[in-house]
Order: C-alpha cells, then sequence, then structure tokens
C-alpha cells in the first residue's frame, strides 16, 4: 500500500487507485448484488432449467481465472489445476450443476476475496503521456543508468546497438514512464542503418536519447493506460498465519474436508498443492501458476518436506506436512524476498466491454501480467 501511495502522491498521471471497495460496496448491498447474480445467471444459462451445468460455468470460471491473473486454460498444468478448483467450489467436487442460489453464494466469496485482495495489493490505473519519460531524459539519472547498461550488455565489446538499445528499453519501467512493449514502433522510426553493427558508448547514448524521444511524441500524441501493481512476498502473511494456532488449525481443518479420502480414510500426498492453493490467500501468497519465482520456492519446499510422491497419509500427518511446506516456504522467502511488479497496458479503459463477471469498471481492470519484473 505504501508504494501506491508514493505513486499517488508522485504523479498527476494516476487515474485510479482500484483498493476493492467498488466490488466489496457491490457484494455488500444484497438488492444490488441480486440484481448482478439475476443478470449473470441468465447469460451463462443456456436452457432455461434454472440451473448451470459444469458447461455452461466455464465461462465464467475463464473470468474469475482471468481476474485473478492466471493464463489461458490449457497453457498449463498448475493454471488448469486451480481453474479445476475454481470450478469445484461451485459443485463441491460431486454436483453436476448449480442452483441460482449456489451460484450466488460461490460467487460472493470469490469476489470477496478478489475485493480482500486488492485493498492489500491495490491497482494503480497510470496514464502515461511522455511527460515522466521527457523529464527523466532531462534529469541527472539519465547518464548513469545507460552507462550501467552499456557496460554490462557491451561487456565483450562487439554487441551491436540494437542489442544495447533493446536491453537499455527494457530496463526502463512505468517508474521512468515508460510503458511496457514500446520498443517495437520506436525502433522502425530510428532512421539508422548501424542497428545491427558494434557500437560505442558515445554513439549508444545519442542514439538512445534518440529513441526516447520518439518514443515520447508517441505518448504526447497517443498516451498509454496502464495498470501497474507492486507485491513483496517475504513471508510475513505466513508468520502471522502460523503464529495463531488457533485460526491456523481451523483453517487446516476446513481445507482437510474439502479434500477427497481415500482408502481407510486416507488422503494422498497429491493433495498436498490443492489444500496449499486453499490456504494461499490467508498465507498472502500468490496462487500456484501466477508467479514464477514464488512457484520454485513452493516446488523447492515441496522437495524438502518430500510431499511430492502421491503416497496416501492420515489426517494428522496431512496437517503436519502442510505446516512443514509453509514453514519452508517462509523461511526462504525471508532470506530472499521476491518483488513482482506487473504492467497491464489498458485500452480505452472508461469504454471496455464488460466481461462476464465485471460488475462494475474495477474488474475491468484487474489485468493479466504482460511485463513482470523482478
Amino acid at each position: 500500500m505504501e508504494q501506491q501511495q508514493q505513486f499517488r502522491r508522485k504523479r498527476d498521471g494516476v487515474v485510479q487507485v482500484l483498493d476493492g471497495s467498488e466490488i466489496r460496496a457491490l457484494v455488500e448491498n444484497r438488492d444490488a448484488f441480486a440484481r448482478f447474480v439475476d443478470d449473470r445467471f441468465r447469460k451463462l444459462e443456456g436452457d432455461g432449467d434454472g440451473r448451470l451445468s459444469v458447461k455452461e460455468l466455464q465461462p465464467a470460471v475463464a473470468d474469475i481465472g482471468g481476474a485473478i491473473g492466471l493464463p489461458a486454460r490449457g497453457s498449463s498444468r498448475q493454471a488448469d489445476h486451480i481453474y479445476a478448483e475454481v470450478l469445484n467450489e461451485f459443485t463441491h467436487g460431486k454436483q453436476d450443476s448449480v442452483s441460482k442460489s449456489e451460484f450466488q453464494r460461490v460467487l460472493s466469496d470469490i469476489l470477496l476475496g478478489m475485493a480482500a485482495g486488492l485493498k492489500r495489493d491495490p491497482i494503480v490505473i497510470l496514464r502515461i503521456n511522455g511527460e515522466d519519460l521527457n523529464e527523466f531524459v532531462d534529469s541527472s539519472r539519465y547518464e548513469p543508468e545507460p552507462a550501467a547498461i552499456f557496460s554490462q550488455v557491451n561487456s565483450g565489446g562487439n554487441a551491436s546497438l540494437r542489442q544495447c538499445l533493446l536491453a537499455a528499453l527494457r530496463k526502463l519501467t512505468v517508474d521512468h514512464g515508460m510503458p511496457p512493449a514500446s520498443e517495437k514502433p520506436a525502433m522502425q522510426q530510428l532512421g539508422t542503418d548501424q542497428l545491427d553493427q558494434p557500437v560505442s558508448q558515445e554513439a549508444f547514448f545519442h542514439d538512445f536519447k534518440k529513441l526516447l524521444s520518439i518514443i515520447t511524441r508517441r505518448l504526447q500524441q497517443h498516451p498509454v493506460i496502464v495498470a501497474h501493481t507492486e507485491k513483496t512476498f517475504e513471508g510475513s502473511g505466513i508468520k502471522r498465519l502460523l503464529s495463531n494456532k488457533f485460526e491456523f488449525d481451523k483453517l487446516l481443518d476446513s481445507v482437510c474436508r474439502g479434500v477427497p479420502k481415500e482408502h481407510k480414510d486416507k488422503t494422498s500426498k497429491g493433495y498436498l498443492r490443492v489444500a496449499l492453493d486453499r490456504i494461499a490467500d490467508s498465507a498472502s501468497l500468490p496462487p500456484y501458476g501466477a508467479v514464477d519465482q514464488v512457484d520454485a520456492v513452493v516446488n523447492e519446499a515441496f522437495k524438502m518436506a518430500k510431499a511430492d510422491d502421491g503416497k496416501p497419509v492420515d489426517e494428522a500427518e496431512f496437517k503436519k506436512l502442510l505446516s512443514e511446506i509453509l514453514g519452508a516456504i517462509m523461511l526462504q522467502l525471508d532470506g530472499n524476498p521476491i518483488a513482482v511488479s506487473t504492467n497491464t497496458v489498458v485500452h480505452e479503459p472508461m469504454s471496455a466491454p464488460s466481461s462476464l463477471l465485471s460488475p462494475t469498471p474495477l474488474l475491468q481492470w484487474c489485468p493479466r501480467p504482460v511485463n513482470r519484473e523482478p
């Protein structure tokens, strides 16, 4: 939150800070939420039987996945697993259809979860119009940063101008006034036939400033709206969760009730990842598959706990393993916090068509990450 407040103080270009209040207000307004559910249920329901089949629920599940930052279904095993879990929330893993009241209850829980997530980590909507980029070029910061980039990229002395320019552009963020994916049109307008030739530092400085001037003019003519988020995973959420034994035990009991039991009331270790996904929000962790760096930490924790062999365990051992995994993740993040920034270009945000689960412009701006910066 402190980082987002810094953006608000610093930038005249902040359009809006999305903190989940609009979603929360919708769900808490019983009449308005009932109308919203009626509208969504009617759009999903194809056969008019008063229930939503698994097939009819799929568009809602896809929208929810997109809103929490998951890649499209079918793009990864981990993402598909989370999509299956969202569907399971609606059907409880047993039903082949759900009533409107069941749909409303689960949707309320999901939207309130989104609102809580946005309250912790708001999305800042920025209007990038070239002013900040022009200010950066004219500031004392300009020469040291490109010089450091040039030294790094051209350590062997034979890097091309194109390589150096692309490396420099990728180092610039919204903090410099640079929207994501800006290099291709500008590179085409640079007007040099030396792009693939070795370059001196002096020539690089000259052409990089020229390239930034081209981008600045484009932004002045066509400002870009960017949804920006920042989040650091440092393990404090897990520490708070583990320190409250009463609440943690309640959470474990709830999670264990939702995982399938096998022979003699034992559960496969394979469901530990399902359980971790259900605890993730309470532990201030992202869904598995959403942040590669955190996924690597989770995978290492599972490896240390020997939790991926699929063997059946009783409930006490299941809870113990889940606690050990959370503890291992906490220790790794405490020693090596993971900072993630996402920037998503939002085209014409005020007139964007509503998705199935977009009751307000707020949800239209729950972005999929297109540029992730560690």
